[in-house]
């Protein structure tokens, strides 16, 4: 039996755009939260899809992108500090951004770098604001751009969905903010 990886980013890429869609509701802990762990069973997902598809043929750098992800929802679900998360976690974007640069493979990296630059950026900034959600959807549009041009269908929608509804989520904290 053969897993398909096409089956594995649509089931994951679905999860996490319910995730993304999912309403925020306070929680005691970020691991009572349905949304985190859509995100966080989503990612595992699309990491699993990532892994699959590069031995299909695919590009390297959707690997590194769910490495940054899967170190993001797991120190969320663990409810780590920021004074741990802000430094740690731009310290491995870097890190995955200069091994992205190694591995350049002409115009469409420096696109990559860029998304996955600002994802980083996001992921390190307070959960539940404007600029945390500016950054996302500015990211992820990014990489949305990056997974057209390199034909990549499901980290394309992903990443359209998840740029759309952190955009949304946006629009929602600064007319909140206004009022």
């Amino acid at each position: 039996m053969t897993i398909d990886p096409f089956l594995i980013g649509l089931i994951g890429s679905a999860i996490l755009i319910v995730g993304a869609a999912w309403p925020v509701h306070t929680v005691s802990h970020p691991a009572r939260s349905l949304k985190n762990w859509l995100f966080l069973i989503g990612s595992a997902c699309m990491f699993l899809y990532s892994v699959l598809n590069y031995f299909e043929g695919g590009l390297i750098f959707f690997i590194l992108l769910q490495i940054l992800i899967a170190i993001t929802t797991v120190l969320m679900m663990l409810d780590t500090s920021d004074k741990f998360d802000v430094p740690f976690i731009s310290m491995v974007a870097a890190a995955l951004v200069v091994y992205s640069l190694y591995l350049s493979m002409g115009t469409e990296t420096i696109i990559f770098v860029v998304g996955l630059t600002v994802l980083g950026v996001g992921f390190a900034l307070n959960t539940g604001t404007f600029k945390r959600n500016m950054a996302l959807g500015l990211g992820s549009a990014v990489i949305a751009g990056f997974s057209y041009l390199s034909a990549d269908w499901i980290f394309f929608g992903l990443n359209f969905f998840f740029a759309v509804f952190s955009f949304y989520h946006a629009s929602k904290l600064k007319t909140a903010s206004k009022g």
